[in-house]
């Protein structure tokens, strides 16, 4: 992994794979690479480095061609350097190939191709595969489209490839399995690619979403052409992007982690859309119009995810079993799978994924519906795999996320989960008229709090300032904060590298609070509701070992404020709705924290925004 552009038609392709690739930064990488096919010579460029080391080692060169393929690349067999980046060109010289995933059974096909005559430069699964490809090519007697199905017969692993053959510089073939592909048809015949619509947006709102097991030949006089690996043809589907090409642009702020820290105000609002009803008193939630009497008689939640979509569910637990009052498990996707759980017909699985492509949640999905349970899905990215293989589910409409650490999509998904909640609460008759309506009413005013303690940000850089040189960090939270103190800990450590931890306040005492000295920043949510004298009592317990308080508190509070070193106000609301106003101030602490000391906030080292292997 991790992105993937190409291109067919009669422009030059090299500057669309370049601006392509620039749009694909996001996703985090360590290499990048083109591959151009011009008067039947194959070039190949590709270095170590960001995409502008590229377009500097391809300073000079031979640039043309109306054919050729991009990849960034996210280092998983070797290293990061020049021979490891992709494109990949078989021994012969004639196949050139990129790819996200991984082949998981290139070691016995390398040994048998080294047999064969095949020699290897680099480290990667992925020459194994166009030197595979390129053996059935030659040994079959076949075209490449035929050479890329047959060879994809013995690959055991995940997959998102486009190949090139010099043999045939005007066909571009292209398959999938477990990563996600995405076809764009433009104007005269011209055709894009990549593993998100980021790179197409800019040249057309026409694209096919390949399934899993779909090969596209894309012809440049024929047109494109989809069949699967049992060569049966399929009838393209041309969805219309919803996507806009401003929403991927910074927009005047300095980093796009900033921007979209500061867009929450609207992506939880376009969250809520059409959805929370304040006249009605309801909460309608199209996505499980087919399954709601299941989610009533639903004896068990499971939710899975990776990462902030995990901590989205965290929240989601509480949620649930307050509002709805229905047992909830939260599971690691990547832990679930292995684990052979015990799932039932009755049990429903809600999968959160921002880009609805990772990989370790899909296949938790796929064994999720193995054993029969109901699976409603939550992600960002229409079209994305996961709104494709669920039973039903919700898009959280928070728009492009570019930053590599994930803000607006967390907020975005638990206001999801709130009115998921909320939704099955009312219906369920678990929730008094007047602890809904109330609910309601306050969901309705988040984005309005959110903007105003949005203002708040020149206090949190000063206070960011304080403890940019940290070296460890502690969160803490009780009960609907918990999850909050996670994530805010995940957030610095992501994009400034400090070693941060969350824990439930109370836990605090069996074993981080040895961790504790003058030294030691400790941020703790503390906001008035149930469990409020607790936290109280958690602080004193810092603040007794000389720790630095850093408190998130409810506007007005005077108690902690006396206790603690600096402390943030958010506005009051309900408990089950702390979460969408108490995360944003770690957020921004995080990001000015990482600028500060100098870091990539929009692309952290050794991280990847779609996370597609396992």
């Amino acid at each position: 992994m991790c992105g993937i552009v190409a291109y067919v038609g009669d422009k030059n392709a090299y500057p669309i794979l370049i601006n392509g690739l620039k749009r694909l930064e996001y996703r985090g990488y360590d290499s990048a690479g083109v591959a151009l096919i011009n008067s039947g010579a194959l070039n190949v460029y590709k270095c170590q480095g960001k995409v502008s080391d590229l377009e500097a080692h391809t300073d000079g060169k031979d640039k043309a061609g109306t054919i050729g393929i991009g990849h960034t690349r996210w280092a998983t067999h070797g290293p990061p350097n020049d021979v490891n980046a992709h494109p990949h060109r078989s021994s012969s010289g004639d196949l050139v190939l990129i790819h996200n995933g991984i082949i998981e059974n290139y070691a016995p096909l390398k040994e048998e191709l080294k047999h064969r005559g095949h020699t290897f430069k680099s480290d990667t699964d992925t020459e194994v595969l166009v030197n595979l490809i390129d053996d059935v090519q030659r040994t079959e007697g076949v075209d490449l489209a035929e050479a890329v199905r047959l060879a994809l017969e013995s690959v055991v692993g995940a997959y998102a490839i486009v190949v090139l053959d010099r043999k045939e510089p005007d066909v571009m073939v292209a398959a999938r399995k477990s990563s996600p592909l995405v076809i764009g048809i433009g104007e005269n015949g011209e055709h894009f690619l990549a593993s998100d619509a980021t790179p197409i947006v800019e040249h057309t709102k026409n694209v096919v979403y390949m399934d899993d097991g779909d090969l596209a030949i894309i012809d440049r006089h024929k047109g494109l052409k989809i069949r699967n690996i049992k060569n049966q043809e399929k009838t393209p589907f041309i969805h219309e992007l919803e996507m806009h090409l401003e929403a991927l642009e910074k927009g005047g702020y300095d980093h796009f982690m900033l921007k979209e820290i500061f867009e929450q105000p609207r992506s939880i609002h376009d969250s809520m859309r059409g959805r929370l009803n304040l006249a009605k008193g309801e909460v309608v939630m199209g996505g499980i119009k087919d399954y709601e009497q299941k989610f009533v008689n639903a004896k068990r939640i499971i939710i899975v995810g990776c990462g902030t979509s995990w901590h989205a569910g965290l929240v989601g637990e509480y949620l649930f079993e307050e509002i709805a009052r229905i047992p909830v498990e939260v599971e690691y996707a990547s832990e679930f799978r292995y684990r052979n759980p015990i799932i039932g017909e009755d049990d429903i699985v809600i999968a959160i994924s921002q880009s609805g492509e990772t990989a370790d949640t899909l296949a938790a999905i796929e064994l999720a519906k193995s054993r029969g349970a109901t699976i409603f899905g939550v992600c960002n990215v229409v079209g994305s795999s996961i709104a494709r293989v669920t039973h039903a589910g919700a898009y959280t409409h928070a728009g492009p996320e570019i930053g590599v650490a994930s803000t607006k999509a967390f907020t975005a998904q638990v206001t999801v989960l709130t009115l998921l909640a909320l939704a099955i609460g009312q219906k369920k008759g678990t929730l008094t008229g007047s602890r809904f309506y109330r609910l309601l009413n306050e969901l309705e005013a988040i984005p309005a709090k959110v903007e105003k303690l949005l203002k708040n940000e020149a206090q949190i850089k000063y206070i960011a300032d304080i403890y940019k040189d940290a070296s460890n960090a502690l969160y803490l939270g009780r009960g609907f904060t918990f999850p909050v103190a996670l994530e805010g800990a995940l957030k610095l450590k992501e994009i400034s590298y400090i070693h941060a931890e969350g824990y439930p306040a109370a836990e605090m005492k069996h074993g981080p609070i040895a961790l504790i000295d003058e030294e030691m920043p400790v941020f703790v949510i503390a906001t008035k509701g149930a469990s409020y004298e607790k936290v109280v009592s958690n602080i004193q317990e810092v603040k007794a070992r000389k720790g630095k308080i850093i408190a998130i508190v409810t506007e007005g509070d005077t108690v902690v404020k006396g206790l603690a070193d600096h402390v943030i106000e958010i506005p009051a609301t309900e408990d089950p709705l702390v979460p969408l106003l108490s995360v944003v101030p770690l957020q921004l602490i995080s990001y000015h924290i990482a600028v500060m000391r100098g870091c990539n906030v929009d692309q952290p080292r050794n991280l990847a925004k779609s996370v597609t292997v396992e």
